[in-house]
């Protein structure tokens, strides 16, 4: 489903990456994991189009998407979650994740503020998927609540539900259980294992090493902007240069 290869980000005089490459199977779960500063997020924003790459080249299935925006990328069904959640505090969450939905919308300023037949059937439409959304995150009973209101817990689902609306087949998380209580990280444990089984490759950044033993059929290691190993579970936590990155000699 992806492709890096090669993947350098310099900035200045620092080069946040160097030389990345690696390949997530079509239908997996794949996590991103390395010590703070390793160059994971930086690694998220080159894929997602908000950094161009000094070198190397992203393959979504066989296109290169090297260089495309944001804006470009989630048509093609490649969608992200970010570690700061940015929610619209005075809409409610029905509306957070309709936000989710405006890239497959046909309407406009014009036909919005005539309210045409049209516009309203697709306001109508839009609305259900929405809370269909909310349903499979399990929270369609906070519908009509303003998303300022909400515990934080509550708050990362509305922006897995906003990023499920925009039907990815690629969906990359970044640190989605940061800031969670044991009991909200099981329940997003099995939230990422449904997103998946719907059809949704995942690749997550993450410290919770429990999450993504649990999870991941595949892990890539960063280390000081460099791949420092990759396989499966098991294979990086026996790698001995993985055990010294995280936790040092002796």
């Amino acid at each position: 489903m992806l492709r890096v290869e090669g993947i350098t980000q310099i900035f200045g005089g620092l080069t946040a990456l160097e030389d990345v490459s690696f390949t997530v199977g079509k239908g997996s779960i794949t996590g991103v994991i390395g010590p703070n500063g390793a160059g994971k997020t930086t690694l998220f924003n080159n894929v997602t189009g908000l950094y161009s790459q000094t070198s190397g080249r992203v393959f979504l299935e066989d296109r290169d998407i090297s260089g495309y925006s944001p804006e470009r990328l989630a048509p093609l069904g490649l969608v992200r979650t970010f570690q700061n959640i940015e929610m619209f505090n005075q809409m409610t969450v029905l509306e957070n994740v309709l936000v989710g939905l405006h890239t497959r919308s046909r309407s406009g300023m014009i036909s919005c503020a005539l309210k045409l037949p049209w516009h309203l059937a697709e306001e109508r439409r839009m609305r259900e998927e929405a809370r269909k959304w909310l349903e499979f995150c399990g929270i369609a009973n906070l519908a009509d609540i303003e998303a300022g209101a909400l515990p934080f817990g509550k708050c990362r689902l509305v922006e897995i539900a906003r990023a499920m609306a925009v039907n990815p087949r690629l969906l990359l998380m970044d640190e989605p259980a940061a800031g969670l209580n044991s009991r909200e990280t099981a329940d997003l444990e099995e939230l990422i294992r449904k997103i998946r089984e719907s059809g949704v490759t995942v690749v997550l950044v993450e410290h919770d090493m429990e999450l993504v033993m649990n999870i991941c059929d595949a892990i890539v290691v960063l280390n000081l902007g460099k791949k420092l190993a990759e396989g499966t579970p098991r294979d990086i936590q026996e790698n001995p240069d993985v055990i010294k990155a995280y936790l040092g000699e002796g």
